[in-house]
């Protein structure tokens, strides 16, 4: 029974190794360096584990979208940060509900994330790149209200996306989504960078690893 019992041992010892061969980190999983994705191996690993690993800064309080007051009219006329980028992103000059000049309602956009075209604003979510819950855990979350504003409205981290495709990525990192559109993996790493030093927000080796496997497809 002993022989049986090592034998079974070594045959599952041997299986492992060859599914990676890398070791795995304090989280339980490892960084495939060549597609950029981080692998999780034991129960308590998981996605926000590896984009939080290595961040020296702690959520103050659990994280609600509430308090990151997001689409405000900081000029007061009467289009907020949603319809001025939409406004901004158009191909063509865009119409407006009831002629108001407010609300954005027709356009041409191209959605960078997947390439498809829309021409109803409806049909399109404004992405945070750097999602507001993923800012909260590394380092937005002690904040103060202004300041969550003025990330939650800034342009450098806005972009008109098919709504299916933004709900898919959620509060996701480059470590486990990517834009199906791969041409557009150098821009999104870039702006990801960007806005993370611009806010002192953490980056884990699990977004570092993935980012430098998108900025490959840099030309």
């Amino acid at each position: 029974m002993c022989l049986v019992l090592q034998a079974l041992l070594l045959l599952t010892a041997t299986v492992t190794a060859q599914a990676h061969s890398g070791r795995t980190d304090a989280n339980g999983g490892h960084m495939n360096r060549k597609t950029g994705q981080y692998h999780c191996h034991k129960s308590y690993c998981s996605e926000s584990s590896a984009s939080t690993s290595n961040t020296q800064s702690t959520p103050s309080g659990r994280y609600s979208r509430k308090d990151w007051p997001h689409w405000i009219d900081e000029d007061n006329d009467c289009q907020n940060t949603r319809a001025e980028i939409l406004i901004k992103s158009s191909q063509v000059p865009v119409k407006f509900k009831r002629n108001r000049g407010c609300n954005v309602s027709r356009g041409l956009w191209v959605d960078p994330y997947t390439g498809m075209t829309f021409t109803q604003a409806s049909d399109l979510d404004i992405d945070h790149i750097v999602p507001l819950a993923h800012a909260h855990r590394t380092g937005g979350g002690s904040w103060s209200r202004e300041m969550k504003r003025q990330f939650s409205n800034d342009p450098d981290n806005l972009i008109a996306v098919d709504d299916r495709t933004n709900q898919k990525k959620g509060a996701k990192t480059p470590v486990s989504w990517k834009p199906p559109m791969q041409s557009y993996w150098c821009e999104y790493a870039r702006r990801w960078k960007l806005v993370k030093e611009k806010y002192g927000l953490t980056i884990s080796e699990g977004e570092k690893g993935s980012l430098h496997v998108m900025t490959g497809f840099c030309y």
